[in-house]
């Protein structure tokens, strides 16, 4: 018996200690998920009102305690409606990867072309100074993005994307989604991220872009109207300075493939 009852302690010790390492990991990731975004500040809120209804039970405020008692009822529906983007992105995140989309992936070699036509035409665009926007699903399906624009199904070719940002096209001020080595549709609107501080020499196409890379795991490369300038949104992070070169060889990377699906099965 002895015997049973240490055995019966270690493992609820062992029990315990992983409970502590998964809820301190689930945290973590979720600090890291909000971090730059509105959660925290919407947390914080959250806390302030947590602490007044505290405060007013301790010092016999009734009346404003009965009031903060009426609005902590609705607190579940008012998580699931102010932080819906970042709770989509975050089951996107613990999701398995095996779940996604393996369906259209291209393999390394028709990548590579596909992708040789964007920095072309990018590279195109960014000497004449004319402002592109271009998305490359990944695993979150963009279907309510597409539905927004003109639907294309067409080819990648550098002649196409040139032609649909030029500045007298009806689409040229929209987004373009690549979806499966193919432009799936055009002069699509993306949301516009909902930071609260952002650098001012961030314009428009780069809040989109941001917007798109904070609600889907999309790659979205920019092409600056006012200075030419060549940047990809990933991970709600906007990295700048691109060549056409530099811009292959990172879209290279961040796109996947067939052979990076087995893989990772």
């Amino acid at each position: 018996m002895p015997h049973f009852n240490t055995v019966f302690q270690s493992s609820n010790l062992w029990g315990g200690l992983l409970d502590i390492i998964f809820v301190t990991y689930l945290i973590y990731r979720l600090l890291i998920l909000a971090r730059g975004t509105r959660a925290l500040q919407i947390l914080g809120g959250f806390v302030t009102l947590a602490f007044a209804l505290f405060a007013s039970a301790k010092l016999h405020l009734d009346t404003l305690n009965w009031m903060l008692r009426q609005i902590v009822p609705l607190g579940p529906v008012a998580v699931v409606i102010l932080f819906y983007p970042e709770l989509r992105h975050a089951l996107e995140e613990f999701g398995p990867r095996f779940w996604s989309k393996g369906l259209g992936l291209l393999n390394r070699e028709d990548l590579s072309q596909m992708i040789a036509q964007v920095s072309e035409a990018v590279g195109t665009l960014a000497a004449e100074k004319t402002g592109a926007l271009i998305v490359f699903e990944r695993q979150t399906g963009l279907d309510e993005v597409i539905a927004n624009g003109t639907l294309m199904d067409s080819e990648v070719t550098r002649e196409l994307l040139a032609t649909l940002f030029y500045k007298g096209t009806a689409l040229h001020d929209g987004a373009v989604i690549v979806r499966h080595g193919k432009i799936a549709a055009a002069g699509c609107v993306l949301p516009l991220t909902d930071r609260p501080r952002v650098d001012a020499a961030v314009h428009t196409r780069h809040k989109a872009a941001l917007g798109m890379s904070e609600n889907s795991d999309a790659v979205v490369v920019v092409v600056s109207e006012e200075t030419g300038t060549i940047s990809i949104a990933v991970d709600g992070k906007l990295q700048r300075g691109f060549r056409k070169e530099t811009l292959k060889e990172k879209l290279l990377v961040l796109l996947p493939t067939t052979s990076q699906k087995k893989k990772a099965r």
